[in-house]
């Protein structure tokens, strides 16, 4: 499963990158993805709402992102954090499948 995690920095994750500026996010990124299973697809820097991330990445197990994303928040390296699911092409076709199946079983407000 693909998702996507944004979040800004905290100032004293900047402070810590600022003493090591040549410090390597990503790699710290792909261990702690890797270590859940999962495998970095890509991770780029944002200036939007302050200095921060946003990092996209594929894990097996639905419950590992939100333990990823924590972690960032309680280590005290990201703050407004936001996680998202990402669904591939295949995956959504299959969404509307499914939808197009449960359609006549729902009846919306007003009918």
């Amino acid at each position: 499963m693909h998702f996507c995690l944004t979040g800004q920095y905290t100032p004293r994750a900047l402070n810590a990158i600022l003493e090591n500026p040549k410090t390597d996010r990503q790699e710290a990124a792909r261990k702690l993805i890797e270590a859940a299973g999962g495998k970095l697809i890509s991770m780029f820097s944002v200036a939007a709402d302050g200095p921060g991330v946003l990092v996209i990445f594929d894990v097996p197990d639905p419950g590992a992102a939100p333990a990823i994303s924590g972690l960032t928040v309680t280590a005290g390296t990201l703050q407004n954090v936001k996680l998202t699911r990402l669904f591939t092409q295949d995956e959504i076709k299959q969404v509307r499948q499914n939808a197009a199946k449960l359609r006549s079983s729902y009846t919306p407000p007003g009918s």
